[in-house]
C-alpha cells in the first residue's frame, strides 16, 4: 500500500532533573555541594532517506517519543543525554504543523537532518545555587519539558519520471513490465488507487531511475474531481512527463482527445506543468486500430511517439533507453543502484 498524507504525534524528550547532594568524606563531614545535572532530553529529528518511498511506517505507528535525559546523581554525576528518535523521510515530504497549519520543514536531500522537536534542557543541580550567603544549597531545577506536537506528513514524490494517463491506458502494466513494482492491473477503469512508485533499472550502467504511477486521471481532475489533487502533487517535482495513451481506442474513445484533455488538466492544476519536457507513449499497437489512430494522433499533434506494446513486450527495452537518455538530456541524473545503508 502506498502512503502518501498521514498525521504523526511526536514528542522530544524531557530534561533530567538536577540533583540535591554534599560531599561526605571521613575528614570532611561538611563538605560542599555536588549534586550532578540532568541530561538533555533527546530530539525528533527526520532524516531523508532516497531508499524510502511512501509514508506506511507513519500511517500505523503515528506515535513517536524520543528518551528523556537521565537524572542528575550524587558526587558531580550528571545525567546521561537521551537518546533521539529518527524518523526516515522519503524525499518529497512537506511536514506541517496541525495547529497552524504553517509549514515547518521539507525533505528534499538524501541525508538531509531537520530537527523537528527539540529535547529539554536538563535541570542544574545544587552547586550552581552556591553563593558567599548561601554554602550548603538545597536547591536544584527539574528539567525542561521537550517540545511536541502534531504534524501532517505530505508526500510529494521526487521522481525522475512522472507516468500519467487515463484509467485503463495501461499505466499500471507499463510499471509491472519495466519495474519491480507490482500493481493491480486489470480490465477495467480504476484498477490502481494509490500512486505507485516504480525502480527502473539500468544493470549495464548501474544506475535506476523512479518512475511515478499515478493513478487514472479523468476530466476534472484539476478540480479536485476522483482525488485529483492528491494524484497530480506526484508530478511536481518530476523532471520528464510521461503521457501514455490508449492507442487501440479502447471503449470508443479518441486518443487525441484524451491527450487535449490530460493536457488542459494539468494547466488548470498547474501552467508550469506543461514546461516540463515531455514524452508521449502509444500503448496497444499490437491491437489492429492502433496505426490508424496513430496516424491520425500524428497529424494533429507534431510530437515524437514512441510505440510500444504492454502485452507482447514489443519495444519496451528501446522504451526504457530512450527514457533515461532523455532525461539526462534535461537535466536528470540517474540514480546509483542501492546498496545496503547503515543505521542512523
Amino acid at each position: 500500500m502506498f502512503i502518501d498524507e498521514c498525521v504523526i504525534k511526536v514528542k522530544a524528550g524531557d530534561g533530567g532533573r538536577g540533583c540535591v547532594a554534599f560531599r561526605r568524606e571521613k575528614y570532611e563531614p561538611w563538605g560542599g555541594p555536588n549534586g550532578g545535572d540532568g541530561g538533555r532530553g533527546g530530539d525528533v529529528i527526520l532524516v531523508g532517506d532516497d531508499d524510502t518511498n511512501n509514508l506506511i511506517d507513519y500511517k500505523y505507528k503515528p506515535h513517536w517519543k524520543a528518551e528523556r535525559g537521565e537524572h542528575g546523581q550524587g558526587k558531580d554525576c550528571h545525567g546521561r543525554e537521551g537518546k533521539s528518535a529518527f524518523l526516515r523521510m522519503p524525499l518529497g515530504t512537506i511536514v506541517i504543523n496541525e495547529g497552524n497549519g504553517a509549514v515547518v520543514a521539507e525533505i528534499i536531500e538524501d541525508g538531509q537532518r531537520v530537527v523537528l522537536c527539540a529535547g529539554g534542557n536538563g535541570g542544574w543541580g545544587n552547586p550552581h545555587f552556591r553563593s558567599s550567603t548561601n554554602r550548603a544549597p538545597r536547591t536544584a531545577l527539574p528539567g525542561l519539558p521537550g517540545e511536541a506536537g502534531d504534524f501532517r506528513l505530505v508526500l510529494k514524490s521526487i521522481a525522475d519520471i512522472g507516468l500519467v494517463g487515463f484509467p485503463n491506458a495501461g499505466k499500471s502494466s507499463l510499471t509491472r513490465a519495466v519495474t519491480k513494482a507490482r500493481p493491480k492491473a486489470a480490465a477495467y477503469p480504476f484498477t490502481t488507487l494509490h500512486p505507485q512508485i516504480g525502480v527502473i533499472e539500468y544493470p549495464e550502467s548501474y544506475d535506476r531511475l523512479l518512475l511515478a504511477d499515478v493513478p487514472g486521471l479523468i476530466a476534472g481532475a484539476s478540480e479536485n474531481r476522483g482525488l485529483g489533487h492528491r494524484f497530480l502533487r506526484h508530478i511536481e517535482r518530476c523532471t520528464l512527463l510521461l503521457f501514455l495513451l490508449d492507442m487501440a481506442g479502447a471503449d470508443e474513445r479518441d486518443p487525441r482527445q484524451d491527450y487535449a484533455t490530460l493536457l488542459a488538466e494539468l494547466k488548470a492544476y498547474d501552467p508550469k506543468l506543461l514546461k516540463k519536457p515531455r514524452v508521449v507513449v502509444a500503448n496497444k499497437m499490437d491491437l489492429p486500430a492502433a496505426k490508424k489512430n496513430l496516424t491520425a494522433f500524428k497529424k494533429k499533434y507534431k510530437v515524437e511517439v514512441l510505440k510500444i506494446s504492454c502485452l507482447s513486450g514489443d519495444g519496451l527495452e528501446e522504451f526504457k533507453a530512450a527514457l533515461r537518455a532523455r532525461v539526462i538530456k534535461h537535466g536528470g541524473k540517474p540514480r546509483p543502484m542501492s546498496r545496503p545503508r547503515e543505521a542512523a
